[in-house]
């Protein structure tokens, strides 16, 4: 590949911007990388792992003349950074984010760039439960789904731009409406993090099965709803305030569907639960179809990963 982008600026160095350099270097895809995060301890720890060729210990520094502007911090952090660093943008420059919400991160943000600024949301489908600056590696995005929503800021060769960039640090590129990604999102991601946060708080809550019980005796289905439950507390907040009507729409369905298999349970209706699991079975043989996840014995995670 050759360079994109000669000057690309990180704000916000946990594991997606910091996945994002080492993708970025490994391609050759921009000239020069800064990067910036509000807590010295993580300016530090990246200067330290050699995470961007510059870590500024400010915003506009950091910004200052970079032709890609990626905003990785938490969802409701947004707006109030784009506020910072619009005055200090160069015209032409493209702003992106990374943010798993769409919608209320477009409404955010958009307002404070100044003309002349092309805006491309976009939101990397890749991740692991880990966060903070030393948990990026170059291969996250390989063969993962990047997803660009484009605003009416945005020109033809700024998503174009940017497309070609994602798929040099190895992701998959399709565009779509801010609404639907929400819908989307609340379906495939969202709520099944709010399901996995409440089950883990169930075992929790549950003083008939000891602590010690749980830990020890974990089937995989609950080892893999912790690791879930295990992800940044501090950006699923902002996920679930953000993308508050499609969640609530999806978890409404998700309740309707729970009293059908209680009663299909109740009144011993198998034929009802072995239709239904056979439906949801096709479906993970689907997306194991489509190289996004694998049939290995626990889901082809190492064990650094469990």
């Amino acid at each position: 590949m050759s360079v994109i982008y000669n000057r690309v600026a990180l704000i916000g160095l946990g594991l997606i911007a910091s996945s994002m350099f080492w993708a970025t270097k490994r391609g050759g895809l921009a000239g020069h990388v800064t990067g910036y995060a509000r807590s010295q301890d993580t300016r530090d720890t990246a200067r330290r792992i050699g995470l961007c060729d510059e870590v500024c210990d400010n915003l506009i520094d950091a910004v200052k003349d970079a032709d890609l502007i990626v905003l990785a911090v938490p969802v409701g952090a947004m707006g109030a950074v784009a506020a910072e660093i619009g005055p200090h943008l160069k015209p032409g420059a493209t702003v992106t984010d990374v943010g798993s919400v769409k919608r209320t991160v477009i409404d955010a943000v958009a307002p404070h760039l100044p003309e002349g600024v092309h805006f491309v949301p976009a939101h990397p489908l890749a991740g692991t439960e880990h966060s903070g600056p030393e948990s990026g590696f170059a291969t996250l995005f390989d063969n993962r789904w990047c997803l660009l929503v484009p605003h009416e800021s945005s020109t033809a060769e700024s998503v174009a731009q940017l497309r070609v960039y994602w798929e040099g640090l190895g992701a998959n590129v399709e565009e779509m409406d801010a609404d639907h990604h929400d819908l989307v999102l609340a379906v495939t991601s969202h709520t099944p993090h709010l399901i996995a946060y409440t089950m883990v708080g169930v075992a929790d809550d549950l003083r008939r099965v000891t602590d010690s019980e749980v830990i020890k005796y974990s089937a995989a289905g609950f080892r893999d709803f912790t690791r879930i439950a295990a992800s940044d507390p501090t950006m699923w907040r902002d996920v679930f305030l953000n993308n508050k009507e499609a969640t609530l729409e999806i978890l409404g369905r998700f309740t309707e569907e729970l009293f059908a298999l209680q009663r299909a349970i109740r009144t011993g209706d198998g034929d009802m639960l072995h239709d239904y699991f056979t439906r949801t079975r096709s479906i993970r043989r689907g997306i194991i179809e489509a190289g996004q996840d694998t049939d290995a014995p626990d889901f082809g995670r190492s064990k650094l990963e469990k």
